[in-house]
């Protein structure tokens, strides 16, 4: 149900000698934002990096749910950033509950999210994600957006 993908890696044996950076990911521009601002902070920090890429589970694609090619490409990804990691899909009611569970869970010392413009139309029918787990972690949250197009 709510397993992690794969154990703690990233140097030989290694654990985050202070505490975890929790990226909510997506497999996009939004996602990579969060991951590479994610792995400066742990490496900034001396911290993990905990990766969730979650879904609501309630349609047949779920375009931010990651495929194996997608898992398998962000895995080397973090391994060649050298920072300790884990990557962890889950499925459940809210995308943004279960971002701050896994917080919790690693009593993480920051979330990092990627904003995306929505209309206020699409905001008011589907929420933000990125909203509720502002209003609701428990630690700090830092929201990047993707470097601007044409900069």
């Amino acid at each position: 149900m709510s397993e992690p993908r794969s154990e703690v890696q990233g140097g030989p044996g290694d654990r985050p000698v202070d505490g975890w950076v929790v990226v909510a990911w997506t497999p996009d521009e939004f996602g990579d934002a969060a991951l590479e601002a994610g792995i400066a902070e742990a490496r900034e920090r001396g911290r993990g990096v905990a990766v969730v890429n979650a879904t609501r589970g309630d349609a047949l694609v779920d375009e931010s749910y990651a495929g194996a090619a997608e898992l398998a490409a962000l895995e080397e990804r973090l391994r060649a950033a050298g920072v300790p990691h884990d990557v962890r899909q889950r499925m459940g009611q809210d995308v943004a509950e279960q971002v701050v569970g896994v917080a919790g869970e690693l009593s993480a010392r920051l979330i990092v999210v990627g904003l995306r413009r929505r209309s206020p139309v699409g905001k008011l029918l589907m929420g933000s994600v990125a909203q509720r787990i502002l209003l609701t972690s428990e630690c700090p949250v830092l929201a990047v957006k993707p470097a601007s197009r044409g900069l």
